[in-house]
């Protein structure tokens, strides 16, 4: 029981006085009620504990303490700072239990769903903080705090109407009555009283309740508020009606029932001490009767045994249990041997401490000479003829040092206060934690709703496309339908959608880098493909952003110096996040191709004093690189005039290729992720000089055709089934494939997937394009098997990179499902293919010169 004598701040206009009040703390309703005394059956007021808060501030004083509820401060004050401290320890702890016992929200959605586990959370951080040292238990004061504080009498104020409530008026009388009502049941039907004598009959059983009551706290002595038994109330009662009116004769006799009564206890005292040590020598003899009466029954079991071979089994069994005992006594003897040697260490150890306690004390005396030399001397300094200056002196230093004494106690009630508050601090800091954690698996769950809803709507919008290609076959009422349940799908705003309900991750209608991400196709059936891939990417993102986006980003972040090893290589592979590809790109630009400087601006010079035969070229090639990019789809685009920069001083940079279809596209890669022209510009020269071989740009592009005939040699490796059905139907791949490899896929994949395969390819070189246009195929096997028409073939080969949505996977298959194939191997074949290509064409211009030569012979 939480109880005890407190006083109370009472504020009465420009009054202030303090009031005993009697608190007691009520766990079923979270309150601490008090009362004028302990005897009071009606309280006269209530704190509700649930949603205060607690405080403990140093100018009030010592052992003042507040309590806050959010309608009015209640100012208690305890007897010591000790009783002030457990007081806000306990009601603290009270408060927090009873939060975790009892839901005190609506149970309504999210509500009840919050306070559950902020109740669990609080549960869990009781524990912890038991463990933690902020706030040391303080010991229970008993003299203060307690139901034993309840006999004792109430703390006496100045005048008697002091601690009388007058806000309660009501209560005050009823308490009276109840008080007079009690005192009225202890007489009899004719008016008589439980007389003295009566009661000292049996002054042992009497003494005997009390000690019982007061060992069982108070169990049957001491009601639900506080007050005391009936049966202690009939003595107090009894010896004042037997006392009379006061007297000489009535106070002598009350001092000789007191030392009667002092007598007796101390005779009860002495009883219980036999009482022990007789119960003590009835264990020790019914041990030994025990004993006694097992060597009985073995004795007995050895006369009554009839054949020698039991008894000589009796004195086996007997022979075995005094081995056992002696084994045991030798452990036994043992273990005394370590205890005596423990013994002796500790001997040791306290002749040590008493050694250094001697040193300790006669350092202390030597300080103590020390203080009285000083202050012998200080004492003859004062009878100096300036013996006023240094009074004057002596006296601040008094007053200092009292300053000194007033700051330290005030240093720990900051310390006191400021612990507590660290204890609520930490509490809170607990809870907004886990409230953290909850709104991010919230958060997460949210995610997969929404990816799941994408991939809903995506297989709806399939379904709408299956239909669409059935229409002619449809009747005229279901064709309509579906025509108008498309025009829907097509003409649904995503902002709109956004902003009427929660939407974590919205279809934007641009990425990151400015690519559309639901393209713009002008072909009818293409929009509701374009459509059901936007919503297949989101899905994909929303899947994987917190299992394998953030663990990657998370590496990407710890990483500092960029070096080569395998690690970098495994993590370019997966992707470099948005806010490192800049960093990353231009790093491995650089390391392979040392930027000169002031060189592009020389190159720009010049292209502005002499126009350069591409030029041309570049200017109608302009307004068709990256249309579905934002930065480049109109001529008026902010990026337009910086690629014409690129792509002219690149023409002057290197003239013996000038300018070639697709270096369009490459520099305006380049230009949306490093941002800066001059780093666009060696982007570009990296790529063409370095990564790609020679003569694959040329006016022939010779290199060009021959990785395409290496690339149908491995997909007849890697792929056999998809090639023999391609040469089944005739088909040339390369038709497909040679602008793939001539501008690394851009303007064939969706922007996230190419800008992970320009991650690995400026790493590792042109032998990832031979990988992932593997892959790509790989990705689609199945789709092109089922084809069985050249043209529905080819038709499908013009958009089916746009279908791949899952960069993860094409990634998986890119560079572990294929079989390795070293850069080695590739030069092999790059090589013999090119010697084959140059025969093929040095045969080509031989018959291209017979040709001329026999019509200039036949004439016109």
């Amino acid at each position: 029981k939480l109880c005890g004598y407190l006083n109370k701040l009472g504020i009465k206009g420009p009054i202030k006085t303090w009031k005993s009040r009697w608190f007691f703390y009520d766990e079923n309703k979270c309150r601490l009620l008090y009362y004028r005394t302990a005897q009071d059956i009606n309280p006269l007021g209530s704190i509700d504990l649930s949603s205060a808060s607690f405080d403990c501030k140093m100018e009030n004083g010592e052992g003042v303490f507040e309590i806050r509820t959010p309608s009015r401060a209640f100012t208690l004050k305890a007897i010591s700072k000790q009783a002030m401290m457990y007081w806000l320890q306990q009601l603290q702890m009270r408060r927090w239990e009873f939060c975790n016992t009892q839901s005190r929200f609506p149970s309504n959605g999210i509500l009840s769903c919050s306070f559950a586990f902020v109740s669990c959370f609080v549960f869990m951080f009781v524990d912890v903080v038991d463990n933690e040292d902020f706030l040391p238990l303080v010991k229970t004061p008993t003299e203060a705090v307690g139901l034993k504080a309840a006999s004792l009498p109430a703390p006496q104020t100045s005048t008697a109407l002091q601690n009388i409530s007058l806000k309660h008026p009501w209560t005050e009388i009823q308490n009276t009555v109840h008080n007079i009502c009690g005192s009225k049941q202890l007489w009899g039907s004719n008016g008589n009283v439980f007389s003295f004598d009566e009661l000292q009959e049996h002054p042992e059983n009497v003494h005997e309740e009390q000690e019982a009551e007061g060992a069982g706290d108070f169990k049957e002595g001491t009601l639900e508020d506080g007050r005391m038994g009936p049966r202690l109330n009939w003595i107090r009662k009894a010896r004042w009606m037997n006392s009379g009116f006061p007297g000489s004769e009535e106070l002598s006799r009350e001092k000789n029932s007191v030392d009667k009564v002092s007598v007796l206890q101390q005779q009860i005292l002495t009883l219980t001490e036999e009482v022990k040590s007789q119960k003590e020598l009835v264990k020790l003899l019914h041990k030994a009767l025990e004993a006694a009466q097992q060597e009985k029954r073995v004795s007995s079991m050895y006369l009554t045994a009839t054949e020698d071979k039991d008894r000589l089994e009796l004195v086996r069994h007997k022979v075995r249990q005094i081995a056992d005992l002696t084994s045991r006594l030798e452990a036994l003897e043992q273990e005394k041997k370590e205890l005596e040697q423990i013994l002796t260490l500790r001997d040791s150890h306290i002749q040590e401490l008493k050694e250094h306690v001697q040193l300790l004390m006669e350092k202390n005396h030597a300080k103590q000479e020390i203080i009285m030399t000083l202050t012998e001397q200080m004492a003859r300094e004062l009878s100096d003829p300036l013996q006023e200056a240094n009074t004057i002196t002596v006296e601040t230093l008094y007053k200092q040092q009292e300053e000194i004494e007033h700051l330290k106690d005030d240093i720990d009630a900051y310390k006191t206060q400021n612990q507590f508050l660290n204890s609520e601090i930490h509490q809170v800091t607990r809870l907004w934690t886990s409230v953290a954690e909850n709104e991010k698996a919230l958060l997460m769950k949210c995610a997969c709703l929404q990816a799941r809803n994408c991939q809903m709507e995506s297989k709806y919008l399939t379904v709408l496309r299956k239909l669409q290609e059935a229409v002619p076959d449809l009747p005229n009422s279901h064709a309509e339908l579906v025509k108008n349940l498309i025009q829907e799908a097509l003409q649904w705003d995503v902002k709109e959608e956004a902003e009427e309900s929660f939407n974590l991750n919205p279809v934007s209608e641009y990425d990151e880098y400015g690519f559309m991400t639901v393209p713009d196709y002008e072909i009818e059936d293409w929009k509701l493909l374009a459509k059901i891939q936007a919503l297949e990417i989101k899905s994909n993102k929303l899947w994987s952003q917190e299992i394998v986006e953030k663990p990657l980003r998370d590496r990407w972040n710890s990483i500092g110096e960029l070096n080569p090893c395998a690690e970098l290589k495994s993590l370019i592979r997966s992707g470099i996040p948005v806010e490192h590809r800049r960093r990353v790109w231009w790093w491995m630009v650089s390391r392979h191709c040392s930027p000169a400087p002031g060189h592009y601006q020389r190159l720009l010079e010049q292209s502005r004093s002499t126009e350069h035969p591409a030029c041309r070229q570049i200017e109608l090639d302009l307004p068709r690189t990256l249309t579905n990019n934002k930065h480049f789809s109109s001529p008026t685009s902010q990026l337009i005039p910086r690629l014409r920069r690129v792509l002219l001083a690149f023409s002057w940079h290197n003239p013996a290729i000038g300018y070639c279809q697709g270096l369009n596209r490459l520099a305006a890669v380049a230009l949306l992720v490093l941002e800066d022209e001059e780093s666009a510009f060696w982007c570009l020269v990296y790529i063409v000089e370095n990564l790609m071989p020679a003569d694959y740009y040329s006016e022939t592009l010779i290199t060009s055709q021959v990785d395409q005939r290496v690339f149908k040699d491995f997909l007849s490796e890697k792929l056999p089934r998809l090639m023999a059905h391609f040469e089944q139907y005739r088909i040339d791949v390369s038709l497909i494939t040679f602008n793939w490899f001539l501008v690394a896929f851009v303007d064939s994949l969706v922007s996230d997937i190419l800008l992970r395969v320009w991650d690995a390819f400026l790493y590792e070189g042109t032998k990832v394009i031979f990988r992932y246009a593997l892959a790509i195929f790989k990705y689609n096997e199945e789709e092109i098997l089922r084809i069985h028409d050249s043209v529905e073939i080819y038709q499908y080969l013009r958009f089916f990179t746009r279908m791949i949505t899952d960069g993860r996977k094409l990634m998986n298959i890119a560079f572990n499902d294929l079989n390795p194939f070293p850069m080695k191997l590739l030069r092999n074949r790059r090589s013999m293919h090119r010697e084959e290509l140059e025969a093929e064409l040095c045969e080509l211009e031989q018959i291209k010169a017979a040709y001329v030569k026999e019509r200039a012979e036949q004439g016109p």
